[in-house]
């Protein structure tokens, strides 16, 4: 019987849509062509990419954003009471 929720799972996730994947396809040229493949040699000799002060500015806002998010998370997962409840356990009525 588990076999059939695995299949009926699997059913109905390949029906799924994915709003991101298409999104992602449409906002490219379906029809372009793939990058060039270039020998490590040739990447090795090219110039290293340099960020402009946009991107710099732009990278560290980001930096900052995360760390804000992390700080949040950084609380307890749970509150004290609740904590208190589960070191009793479970009271038999």
């Amino acid at each position: 019987m588990w076999r059939a929720w695995i299949m009926l799972g699997f059913v109905v996730t390949a029906c799924a849509e994915f709003p991101e994947v298409d999104a992602a396809l449409a906002a490219g040229e379906p029809q372009s062509e793939y990058p060039a493949l270039l020998p490590f040699e040739q990447l090795l000799a090219q110039e290293d990419p340099r960020l402009d002060t946009a991107d710099v500015d732009a990278l560290r806002s980001r930096a900052t954003d995360l760390r804000n998010r992390a700080d949040g998370l950084r609380g307890p997962v749970i509150d004290g009471k609740t904590r208190d409840r589960m070191n009793n356990g479970v009271q038999q009525p």
